[in-house]
């Protein structure tokens, strides 16, 4: 009998799936497409779905169509939702969401989604006055703070959206998530939880004449300078997220000059040693209410420069150590929500520093912490 051995070299063939068993088999997964589009001082936009069952708030955005890529859908969906014709800049975030997930709606059929969300930019306020809804699929939008905002939106869209917001403030890779979270290390403004908060009182001109007798300093705030060109942002950590602030505080009645709080109060919250505090100006405080109603007052605005950085410590007014972060001045001025008055000042504050300390001009990089066991300065 014939032996059915094959010789030596043969390869038998082997039978694989058939090509519509083989696309069968792959993974599918919705795809979708939002944007953060913030105003002026750095709210974010929502919109206000009217055929969700729960009342949650959306990015704008929405399902990419078969054969559309999710940039396209992005602009799309914001003209439709909008009326606006935005620029998208770049990939803020790409999420992956599992099947059955519990932030799902119920009845809600998903194998899953895959959602790339984008920067569609800063507002103008006259780009703003154009926005029209279709008031079928839409019932409102609005700008809020980013601690309002999660408040609006499922559990994992607003890790989501904090996710991609804070990328685009810190200047961050695109952040990478499953599920809500981070797949890769979180950068710096996620693992503090930090939040950009609206204080409208810094849409106030910043006075640079001296500050008149009979007007009281109740606050020294500086833009504090490291060699480099960058500012030391401190963060407050607090139930609802950490709130970042430029170094200084309230003036006390132990501090003979409001150089000497600032002093005080950056060795306190992020020890930092300063030199050559020079003053920019001041803002008007007209009912000092944050003070228990003192009054018209001075909120001083100054620039020195960072000779040391010590190891962290608990701040003694807080119990609490602060978050210690890096930032180019212009990214602190929107870590702050400032606003274009806050560019403003920080534009000052870099040409003052060119002018008295020869400093470079920082340039937009990620913002980094402060090591815990603090900083060596050149």
């Amino acid at each position: 009998m014939p032996s059915r051995i094959p010789p030596p070299g043969h390869a038998t063939p082997r039978i694989g799936p058939s090509e519509a068993q083989s696309a069968a088999s792959r993974h599918a997964a919705w795809l979708g497409a939002a944007a953060i589009i913030t105003d002026e001082v750095g709210r974010v936009l929502l919109v206000h779905p009217t055929y969700r069952t729960d009342s949650s708030w959306l990015l704008p955005g929405g399902v990419v169509e078969p054969g559309e890529h999710p940039h396209v859908t992005c602009r799309r969906e914001i003209t439709e939702e909008l009326g606006l014709d935005l620029q998208l800049s770049a990939v803020l975030a790409v999420h992956s969401l599992s099947p059955h997930h519990p932030d799902l709606q119920s009845g809600t059929h998903c194998p899953g989604e895959v959602r790339f969300v984008f920067d569609g930019g800063t507002l103008a306020p006259d780009q703003v006055e154009t926005i029209r809804l279709p008031r079928e699929e839409l019932s409102e939008y609005a700008f809020l703070e980013t601690r309002d905002a999660v408040r609006r939106l499922r559990p994992v869209d607003g890790q989501i959206m904090l996710a991609a917001y804070r990328a685009r403030l810190g200047n961050t890779a695109t952040a990478h998530l499953a599920d809500g979270r981070h797949i890769i290390g979180a950068p710096a403004l996620d693992r503090h939880d930090v939040h950009v908060r609206y204080r409208p009182l810094w849409d106030s001109p910043l006075h640079h004449e001296p500050v008149p007798e009979h007007l009281p300093v109740q606050q020294a705030w500086a833009w504090c300078f490291v060699p480099d060109g960058r500012v030391v942002v401190v963060a407050d950590p607090g139930p609802q997220g950490a709130l970042p602030m430029l170094p200084g505080g309230t003036v006390e009645a132990t501090d003979a000059t409001a150089e000497n709080t600032l002093h005080r109060e950056a060795a306190e919250e992020g020890q930092l040693t300063l030199a050559d505090p020079v003053r920019l100006g001041w803002v008007l405080d007209e009912t000092g209410e944050v003070y228990g109603g003192v009054g018209p007052n001075a909120r001083l605005r100054l620039a020195a420069r960072v000779t040391a950085i010590g190891p962290a410590a608990v701040d003694p007014a807080t119990g609490r150590p602060f978050a210690r972060l890096l930032a180019s001045p212009a990214q602190a001025a929107a870590l702050l929500g400032w606003g274009p008055p806050g560019a403003r000042q920080a534009q000052l504050a870099v040409d003052t520093a060119r002018e008295r300390w020869g400093l470079p001009i920082a340039h937009a990089a990620a913002v980094e912490e402060i090591p815990a066991e603090g900083m060596q300065l050149s």
